[in-house]
C-alpha cells in the first residue's frame, strides 16, 4: 500500500528536494528490501546535503549548520519532525515529507555522521556587538532573568545529550528559532521559552547570534 505523505505549502526547492528523496527509495518493495541500511543511511545523507552542506556545512541560513552537532539531540529533532510535533516555520514543508520516511536506523545513522564532521566557523560582526553577545552568552541578562546560554550548551557552545551545538551557526538561523521558541511551533523548549527569550529583546538576539556565528 503506498504511503501518502502531505507536504503543506509547498514550493519549488521543497518539493523537488522530497521527490529526489522519494525516488532514492523508489521501487516495489522486494527492491526496497534489498537495499542496506548502510546504503539508506548514504542516500539519505545525499539528499540532507542538498540543502545542509557538504559534511552538513551548509551555507545558506534558511538551513541550519549540522556538523558536530550531538547525535542524540539530531536524532531527536528527526523523531519531532517525523511526529510532527516540531513545526518551524520554514521547514515544515518538507521536513515532516523526508522525515516521514525515515526509519530508526536512518536516523541513528544520520545522527551520528553528522555528529563527526567538524563544524566551520562563520564571520565575525562588530566589536561591540561582539562583545555584548559575549556576555549575555557567558553571564546571561541577570537583571532580565535571562539565563547564560552556556548552562546548556556548553563552555565553548558545543551542545550535548538534548542541548544543540549553536557555536557557529548561523546568526540570521538562531534570531529565526529564538523567536519562534515564544511560539507553539517549538513546543519542547520550555527552558528556552521562560528563561531565555522570554525577557530578550530584538537587540539581545541579534547580539548573542552574531557572537555564536564566528564562534
Amino acid at each position: 500500500m503506498a504511503m501518502m505523505v502531505d507536504i503543506p505549502n509547498k514550493k519549488p526547492v521543497a518539493v523537488i528536494l522530497f521527490l529526489t528523496f522519494l525516488a532514492s527509495f523508489a521501487g516495489n518493495v522486494g527492491a526496497q528490501n534489498a537495499i542496506t541500511p548502510e546504503k539508506m543511511v548514504e542516500r539519505a545523507i545525499h539528499v540532507c546535503n542538498a540543502c545542509h552542506g557538504e559534511d552538513g556545512n551548509s551555507k545558506l541560513p534558511t538551513f541550519p549548520k549540522l556538523a558536530g552537532q550531538p547525535a542524540f539531540y539530531l536524532a531527536e529533532q528527526l523523531r519531532a519532525f517525523r511526529s510532527q510535533t516540531r513545526a518551524d516555520s520554514s521547514p515544515q514543508a518538507y521536513m515532516w515529507g523526508i522525515s516521514a520516511l525515515l526509519d530508526e536506523n536512518t536516523i541513528a545513522g544520520l545522527a551520528d555522521y553528522y555528529a563527526t564532521k567538524t563544524p566551520i566557523a562563520g564571520q565575525p560582526g562588530k566589536a561591540e556587538q561582539m562583545e555584548k553577545g559575549r556576555r549575555i552568552f557567558s553571564e546571561g541578562i541577570p537583571a532580565r532573568n535571562v539565563m547564560a546560554c552556556k548552562q546548556c550548551h556548553g563552555e565553548r557552545g558545543e551542545g550535548a545529550s538534548v542541548f544543540p551545538r549553536i557555536a557557529g551557526q548561523h546568526a540570521d538561523y538562531i534570531v529565526k528559532q529564538l523567536n519562534e521558541f515564544s511560539t507553539k511551533l517549538r513546543p519542547h523548549g520550555v527552558i528556552m521559552a521562560e528563561r531565555v527569550v522570554k525577557n530578550m529583546t530584538p537587540e539581545d538576539m541579534r547580539a548573542v547570534a552574531t557572537y555564536l556565528q564566528a564562534k
